[in-house]
């Protein structure tokens, strides 16, 4: 993507770069979930794009807008608030992470799909740089979307989960298949 390789040329080659400039290459290609500003507060966001990306004129990415339910503010918060407590406070970037991915799970897809970003590994790298005590719990790959709100739950001693439904997901088929079913 032509806007990925331009805000690379402009970066400052800190951690999050890469991460940040393919979920704002996919935002402004219509991809992903993310709401106005990456879900970032306007001078928040021109402050992500000044810092990491300081010779990028962010005055002509459109600012692609969409809805997010009301009903799901609660579940922003607790997301925050969970992500909060294991960000890496040394990552220049990971409070601004902290809010995009809480954003990102609020869509139905796998939540490297719905923050924009290219790859499953993309969004592992992501987790283990900004929140390395919580990418480390998850120990057996559970994909990441599913394992936030798993921690959500046992945090608040709720054993059956509010992780987004398999019935949504637009990969249900790959993952229900019948070469994937078990005996």
């Amino acid at each position: 993507m032509q806007l990925y390789s331009q805000l690379l040329q402009c970066r400052q080659h800190l951690p999050n770069e890469e991460i940040f400039a393919s979920i704002i290459a996919t935002w402004q290609d219509q991809g992903g979930v993310l709401p106005a500003n990456l879900g970032l507060s306007e001078s928040a966001f021109k402050n992500l794009i000044t810092h990491h990306f300081p010779h990028f004129d962010f005055r002509y990415l459109k600012n692609i807008s969409r809805t997010i339910e009301i009903t799901r503010f609660p579940e922003i918060e607790e997301l925050i608030t969970l992500l909060q407590n294991h960000r890496d406070l040394k990552i220049i970037g990971s409070s601004e992470m902290v809010e995009i991915v809480a954003m990102g799970c609020l869509g139905n897809d796998h939540l490297w799909q719905d923050l924009g970003l290219w790859s499953r590994p993309q969004l592992s790298a992501l987790m283990k740089t900004n929140f390395p005590t919580l990418a480390a719990r998850n120990v057996k790959d559970m994909k990441w979307k599913k394992f936030l709100y798993k921690q959500l739950c046992e945090s608040e001693g709720i054993y059956v989960c509010r992780a987004p439904s398999c019935e949504v997901c637009t990969d249900y088929t790959k993952c229900f298949s019948p070469e994937n079913n078990f005996k």
